[in-house]
């Protein structure tokens, strides 16, 4: 009968402390280059999105497969702000195969995509199966946007930068006949030119049908709230502010840019009136909690079920302080960190709605905690485990004589069983990589629980 330890996992490691988060990162998979977005398609997997041009597929177990799901990287100009940037599966992609890329191609240009996957390989997209949704000329390098997602009506929702240099000098951001600053929405399912028919200016001759809101820097991500459908939107500052916006619904909202940079004065020639725009939920300044911050990566509401204090808060990061902030429903943050050597470049989740953040140069792939809600076994004895990561075999030493040692996969399966009834083992590693734990028992009857990563 096989048997499932992940019950038991979260019992034995996360014990309630306390009602206030204490966040933590934890690594789950390393060896990644660049990555810029995580998303999942509905199962057990997460597709990793490199910049240079490769989608790969972190399993469950920890482990990534050989082979990347997409490589497009011939097609591709990275480095800065381009690359390939943005991933969305489409709401029936377990029938029907379809996702979106959002990519800087090999003029500079923005590119949103239709591509299918594999008909005999789920793991396999085709790559020859390209459908170009839409083309987007970019005047500057910078400010290529980047983040779609599919939105509760089905429609596709993209965020496109203000063009790049500094300050909006064409003022692309407050003109409803540029598609940059803006927030777009796509009806994919029903042909070009793909416009929804309710999208707020398709009767409007002075403004671009493809439009939901305006007023955008670089809201390079955003996301929906999975219970209530909000959508927040975390705009990048110019000088000296942040700012995270959340909405029921953005439709026909101007969120300022380039008149304010969050709640603040920036250029307001010509501007309309103050009161016509929205303005942030929350905000942030460069130099708020001792730390020199400059520009934000947006997450997700917290709406998994392992850290009840999260639950309802809006989790982001600062990509030069290398923290990670939580927003609370009255717009307060709350900091954490820094974790540095990261440079934080995206969130996503897994189809239980567990929080990833990932660091750019790190290339690392960690989980959200809450510390609070964690009690780590390791913390309170003497038992090591090295080295870790690992490759070939793994090194148990204990204080006591261990009668029963078993390594427990990260989806909770029970890989292999031991009974050295010694103090100290070496472990040969036949199985594949990933994260994993180890759940040792000793003759006294005390229990460790250790984990560590097979590269």
């Amino acid at each position: 009968m096989k048997k499932y330890y992940f019950i038991f996992f979260i019992v034995l490691f996360f014990t309630r402390l306390s009602a206030q988060e204490e966040i933590n990162i934890q690594t789950i998979a390393t060896g990644f280059n660049a990555p810029v977005n995580i998303q999942n398609a509905g199962d057990d997997r997460l597709f990793i999105v490199e910049q240079s041009g490769k989608i790969k597929i972190l399993n469950s177990d920890g482990s990534t497969n050989t082979s990347p799901f997409l490589d497009i990287s011939s097609q591709i100009s990275s480095g800065g702000e381009r690359g390939l940037l943005g991933l969305a599966f489409h709401p029936n992609f377990q029938s029907n195969g379809l996702f979106y890329v959002y990519y800087t191609d090999s003029s500079g240009d923005s590119q949103l995509s239709e591509f299918i996957v594999n008909g005999f390989n789920p793991d396999i997209a085709d790559p020859t199966s390209e459908n170009i949704i839409r083309e987007i000329d970019q005047p500057f390098s910078n400010h290529n946007g980047g983040c779609i997602a599919f939105g509760n009506d089905g429609f596709l929702y993209v965020a496109t930068g203000d063009g790049g240099s500094g300050g909006d000098p064409n003022n692309n951001a407050q003109n409803l006949n540029s598609l940059l600053g803006k927030l777009l929405r796509f009806d994919v399912d029903n042909g070009a030119p793909y416009i929804p028919a309710n999208n707020p200016y398709v009767n409007d001759s002075n403004a671009q049908d493809e439009i939901y809101a305006y007023g955008l820097r670089n809201a390079w991500k955003f996301s929906f709230d999975q219970e209530t459908g909000d959508i927040w939107l975390a705009d990048v500052g110019q000088n000296e502010f942040e700012e995270i916006n959340k909405s029921a619904s953005a439709e026909a909202i101007n969120y300022g840019w380039r008149c304010y940079e969050a709640s603040a004065d920036y250029n307001t020639n010509n501007c309309a009136a103050q009161n016509t725009m929205e303005f942030p939920f929350a905000e942030y300044s460069h130099t708020n909690s001792g730390l020199n911050k400059c520009s934000i990566t947006g997450g997700y509401v917290y709406r998994g079920t392992e850290f009840s204090n999260l639950i309802g808060k809006y989790i982001f990061a600062d990509y030069c302080s290398n923290e990670i902030g939580s927003v609370d429903v009255n717009g307060d943050i709350t900091y954490f960190g820094p974790f540095a050597g990261n440079n934080f470049s995206t969130f996503g989740v897994d189809q239980d709605a567990n929080l990833y953040v990932a660091g750019i140069n790190s290339g690392i792939i960690y989980k959200i905690v809450d510390d609070n809600l964690s009690v780590n076994l390791e913390s309170k004895v003497e038992l090591k485990v090295y080295p870790n990561p690992t490759q070939a075999y793994l090194t148990i030493e204990s204080p006591e004589v261990l009668k029963r040692i078993e390594v427990i996969s990260f989806s909770g399966q029970l890989v292999k069983t031991l009974h050295p009834n010694q103090e100290k083992i070496s472990l040969n590693i036949d199985f594949a990589a990933g994260t994993y734990f180890i759940k040792s028992t000793s003759l006294n009857g005390n229990q460790y629980t250790n984990q560590f990563i097979v590269q």
